[in-house]
Order: C-alpha cells, then sequence, then structure tokens
C-alpha cells in the first residue's frame, strides 16, 4: 500500500501596513513583490522547527517572495532536502466560480481577476492536484508545499470531494499548517487543518480578518 502525507503551508506575514492585513491573499490587495514581515520571518522559523525530523522527500514553494522567503527559512530545519520553487504552488484563482448568488465580497473577489487569470488560474490548480494531490507509484513518501490560501483551500474542498464553489471561505492562518494523507487503500483523509500550534498567541490569526480572530 503506498501513501503521501501532504503538508501544505500558507507563507508567513507579508511585509505590508497593519490596516489591510486580513483575508486571502487575492483578496487582501498584497502587492506580488512584498516579502516577509519581521513576525513573518519568525513565523516561518517556527513552522521549520514544528517540521524538523520530518522525512520530506522535497520542499515546493511558489515563486513569490513571500512564499520563496518563507520556504527557505523553513529550509533550514530540513538540512539536506531539494527546495524547488513551481508555479503550481503559486497564487492563483483556482476555480472560474460562478460569482451570482455568492455574498456581495466574493464576489467583489472574482470580478477583479482578468479572463486570463480566469483560464490560467484553473489550468495551473489542476495541475496542481495531478502533481501533489497524488499516491506515489510505490512505498511512501511526505511532501511540503509552501503556497498561499486559495490553493490550500482548493485541496482541502479536492480532499472532501465538496462541490467546486466550497474553496471560497476556506482561511488560513500565516504559517498555519494542513495535512493530507492520500492513499491507495482509500480515499484522501485530512490529518490537520490550519494548524498553528507551534505559534505563540502573538503570531497566531494574522492571515485572518479582524472578526474571525479569537
Amino acid at each position: 500500500m503506498a501513501s503521501r502525507l501532504l503538508f501544505l503551508a500558507r507563507h508567513g506575514e507579508q511585509d505590508r501596513p497593519a490596516d489591510g492585513q486580513g483575508g486571502p491573499d487575492g483578496a487582501s490587495g498584497d502587492p506580488p513583490e512584498a516579502g516577509l514581515s519581521a513576525r513573518g520571518r519568525r513565523q516561518a522559523e517556527l513552522l521549520g522547527e514544528r517540521l524538523r525530523g520530518v522525512p520530506f522527500a522535497a520542499v515546493h514553494h511558489g515563486p513569490l517572495p513571500r512564499a520563496a522567503q518563507t520556504a527557505g527559512l523553513v529550509a533550514r530545519s530540513l538540512p539536506g532536502v531539494p527546495v524547488h520553487a513551481t508555479e503550481l504552488a503559486g497564487d492563483h484563482l483556482p476555480h472560474d466560480t460562478d460569482p451570482a448568488d455568492l455574498p456581495p465580497a466574493y464576489a467583489r473577489l472574482l470580478a477583479a481577476y482578468s479572463p486570463a487569470e480566469r483560464v490560467d488560474g484553473p489550468r495551473l490548480t489542476a495541475a496542481a492536484v495531478a502533481r501533489f494531490a497524488a499516491v506515489p507509484a510505490d512505498g511512501d513518501d511526505r511532501m511540503l508545499v509552501v503556497t498561499h490560501t486559495f490553493l490550500i483551500a482548493w485541496l482541502v474542498r479536492h480532499a472532501l470531494d465538496a462541490p467546486p464553489g466550497r474553496w471560497l471561505g476556506l482561511s488560513q492562518h500565516h504559517a498555519g499548517l494542513t495535512v493530507i494523507r492520500y492513499s491507495s487503500a482509500g480515499p484522501a483523509t485530512l490529518v490537520a487543518v490550519n494548524d498553528v500550534s507551534h505559534l505563540p498567541p502573538g503570531l497566531r490569526a494574522t492571515g485572518l480578518p479582524a472578526d474571525y480572530r479569537f
């Protein structure tokens, strides 16, 4: 029986004004060139400490600076594990969801994407599912993907076989950890979702809207 444990981590908090830090990446107005804030760097370091000793086959990360920097800091705790940048783990629209009957905030979010992004994003996401949400040909492996909230939401939705539009509303903490197990013996299993037990209270919930925080 072959299986994969897929570890999904959202990047750390990006360097941007504190009054706009909540919400998913695509909804929050984050400039693409934004790197990590001081808090984001610490979140990434603690995520690395949490994952120290896990025998990953590889670390994959999106090409934007906030994901690349997070992966680099995490990789310090994973000596010898190869690290790869890939557009498949980038920040893109996972599904061209029909905005009809959606709450106004979601409809506005979707309307901001260009026709090209509505084609390219789902294409890249489908390729990401084929690459990451897969069972190895034989044996077991563990893979870490440092990415953005939309791809994590889509992979959680995919694991649950939920309706395509249900990726909306699945928000992620910065440096939150989600783990999905894929096995030849049965359907995908959610092992952990948005786990931030490696972060102290002051470093949690930085990626969520203010009214979601607790």
